[in-house]
């Protein structure tokens, strides 16, 4: 990965009415696993960093796309997808005149009383290859590697609370991962931290009472469904495997948005130029690779070959060293 992540930005407070996000998570029930925006334990491994992963560890936590693309999903979410202080400190972020919101995404967990992981970096984007139409595994390897730096597209990242309790904050290295992490946590409730979390690890701190354990039975079938009121469960196949109230499940709302330098920058984006290709990308791997003494034959289907998935997963990934105090 090259160059040290952008330092955060924290906003305090977020929303005059917090509340806005309390009647999005419910009116917009129930949720899918996260697990599922991956098709095998390989492209699982490869993006969480689990870099031996031979199954997919499905737990509880839940997504709900909001907004995608820059356009609305759900009723009612405009306003924060176009949230004038988000836009305002994105384009600080990067010293970029051209804030361009891309998505809002929910994500709902209880009950996970460990560290998410050793600490991760979010899904880049660069010309040419986006999520709209690449794997995420493909897109984290790029950002990775630190080999598509001239084509990469800068994303603004904030992570916004909207959960009472006072832990479920998040853990990040904003001086890159061999440096000591920091954490923010607390009194997180309406607070946002905006930062270039494509390049900066973080991981979600634990959530709930060590004692009770973690749910089980998950599949990617299981959905966290709003049973009205403050009553929520998590059902699979017919079954409940549990219930809980409002105050338990821990609730942080994604922004992304694309910045860019300025207005040459943006013709840039939205005139392909100089946009990468899939077999340049591959190219441009089995090129570094080689180079590494780790020579692989082109796969005939780089997108779905676990055994390339699980190669640059292996080689790329970087886990974050020194962790902070516990607060």
């Amino acid at each position: 990965m090259s160059g040290l992540p952008k330092p955060p930005i924290a906003l305090d407070p977020l929303l005059e009415d917090p509340d806005r996000v309390r009647r999005l998570v419910v009116a917009n029930a129930p949720y899918a696993p996260v697990q599922r925006y991956f098709d095998n334990a390989a492209e699982y491994g490869a993006l969480s960093g689990r870099k031996d992963a031979q199954r997919m560890f499905v737990a509880p936590v839940f997504r709900g796309d909001w907004a995608t693309e820059g356009a609305p999903r759900i009723d009612g979410v405009a306003p924060l997808l176009h949230h004038p202080a988000l836009i305002e400190a994105a384009g600080k972020l990067f010293d970029g005149s051209v804030v361009r919101p891309l998505a809002v995404y929910a994500n709902l967990t209880w009950q996970l009383p460990f560290h998410q992981g050793q600490g991760h970096t979010d899904v880049p984007a660069f010309r040419g290859i986006d999520r709209s139409r690449h794997p995420v595994w493909l897109l984290s390897a790029m950002g990775h590697s630190g080999l598509f730096e001239e084509e990469r597209i800068p994303i603004a990242t904030a992570v916004c609370w909207f959960y009472e309790g006072s832990d479920g904050g998040l853990e990040y290295w904003p001086e890159g991962p061999d440096a000591s992490s920091r954490v923010h946590e607390g009194r997180i409730h309406n607070t946002a931290l905006l930062g270039d979390n494509d390049r900066m690890h973080h991981r979600v701190r634990p959530v709930g009472d060590p004692a009770r354990g973690i749910v089980q039975g998950m599949t990617l079938e299981s959905r966290l469904v709003h049973r009205g009121g403050e009553d929520w469960a998590i059902e699979d196949g017919g079954s409940e495997l549990a219930s809980f109230p409002w105050r338990e499940l821990r609730i942080s709302v994604s922004w992304k948005a694309y910045v860019l330098r300025d207005a040459e920058a943006a013709r840039d984006v939205d005139t392909g130029r100089g946009a990468l290709d899939l077999s340049t990308v591959v190219d441009r791997f089995l090129g570094d690779l080689a180079q590494r003494g780790l020579p692989c034959d082109a796969p005939a289907d780089p997108l779905h070959d676990p055994d390339f998935v699980r190669l640059l997963g292996k080689t790329y990934f970087r886990e974050p060293g020194p962790v902070a105090a516990e607060p």
